[in-house]
């Protein structure tokens, strides 16, 4: 099995990296295979409504002049996908809206490639409009027929500077929980 992970923030390796570290540790563990792929400094555009992928359905994106469709490919082999985003105006950063809606396309008219795959939304916030992040990200999730695990609250972790989320004992513990129920789902759908 294997799960990849796509930080959406523009900072590599910051608060949402940490938190994405801490969803994958019991997955690794576990000896599940993980990947964390961090978009900040790739070239990645939103979708430019061409309409190409509804004709071809051959699984990419027609825009190829970007990292999208080595995202797709990773989506498309992973069992698990999680999606981690800072929040920016109570929303997803752009890389992750970037990704939500090209992959989601293609995913859609490719017979929902995503389906039954196991989703789980990661978000790190400074104080407030988290909870609307968390949403952007799960209504991927659920459009595209994934299972969701939960946590034992939100999966949510607060601080601003770099490494300030690993003070936040109760977001990095609900990291933790996730990763422990995403084993737990995974193995219950290959069993």
């Amino acid at each position: 099995m294997k799960v990849v992970a796509f930080n959406g923030s523009a900072r590599k390796g910051g608060n949402t990296a940490e938190m994405l570290k801490a969803v994958l540790a019991p997955l690794e563990a576990e000896g599940i295979e993980t990947e964390l792929v961090e978009l900040s400094g790739r070239k990645l555009r939103g979708c430019i409504a061409c309409y190409k992928c509804f004709r071809n359905k051959d699984q990419r994106c027609a825009v190829n002049n970007d990292y999208m469709n080595e995202c797709i490919e990773k989506m498309i082999e992973a069992d698990g996908i999680i999606l981690g985003s800072p929040t920016y105006f109570a929303n997803v950063s752009t890389e992750m809206k970037a990704l939500i809606d090209r992959c989601g396309v293609v995913a859609r008219v490719n017979d929902n490639l995503f389906r039954h795959k196991v989703g789980a939304a990661v978000v790190a916030a400074r104080r407030g409009g988290a909870i609307h992040t968390f949403n952007s990200l799960n209504h991927f999730f659920f459009i595209s027929e994934m299972v969701v695990p939960g946590s034992d609250y939100w999966n949510m972790g607060f601080g601003m500077d770099k490494g300030d989320v690993l003070k936040d004992e109760e977001g990095m513990g609900t990291m933790t929980r996730l990763g422990e129920n995403m084993v737990w789902l995974l193995k219950k759908i290959h069993a």
